[in-house]
């Protein structure tokens, strides 16, 4: 199989799993312990901020440049989130919902596409009622146990370390997909 992530060894994954993959045209994300490490700074205004590794911001790039779109559904309200994530091209961003059926069923709908054709990388028992509907369930390494037992695919990478760019790299893997040239990279 000639694909753009050589080093990505999908080998261990079920067939049944590669199949699910090469459906997959959507990605949704949670925030906090994935995109995050889930860890919250709070300063003494009482602001929230937090830290994004660079790496899953290339993984979203990544996803958009070969045709697989992303979002976001989180339960908290940080504009810290908004401001990481419209400069990435997100704009299925839904923020402020614990439960996360409604903007999942708003998202398939905006993009014309059935929940199969959908991922979603979680980490806690917030992301199940999501997990049990797509197409391809997957959690980060360091994810709840209970949400593990759900999932395809768990990710060898922590929630907040690149675990997303480890995703959408399986994603490209499976389907054999070349994303365009990072041009773009600052």
């Amino acid at each position: 199989m000639e694909y753009a992530f050589k080093h990505i060894d999908i080998s261990h994954l079920s067939a049944e799993t590669v199949a699910r993959a090469k459906k997959i045209k959507f990605l949704v994300l949670d925030i906090d312990g994935v995109c995050t490490n889930g860890q919250l700074y709070i300063n003494n205004h009482g602001e929230t901020t937090k830290t994004f590794h660079v790496h899953d911001g290339i993984g979203i790039k990544t996803a958009f440049m070969a045709g697989i779109g992303v979002g976001i559904i989180t339960g908290r309200r940080d504009p810290c989130v908004e401001a990481r994530m419209r400069p990435l091209g997100v704009e299925e961003y839904y923020c402020g919902f614990y439960s996360k059926l409604e903007p999942l069923e708003q998202i398939a709908k905006n993009q014309n596409i059935t929940f199969e054709e959908m991922a979603y990388l979680g980490d806690d028992i917030i992301d199940l009622d999501p997990l049990l509907r797509v197409g391809l369930p997957c959690a980060v390494h360091n994810a709840r146990e209970e949400v593990k037992e759900v999932c395809s695919l768990v990710t060898k990478t922590r929630g907040g370390d690149g675990a997303v760019r480890e995703l959408v790299e399986i994603l490209l893997a499976c389907q054999e997909k070349q994303p365009a040239p990072y041009y773009w990279i600052h």
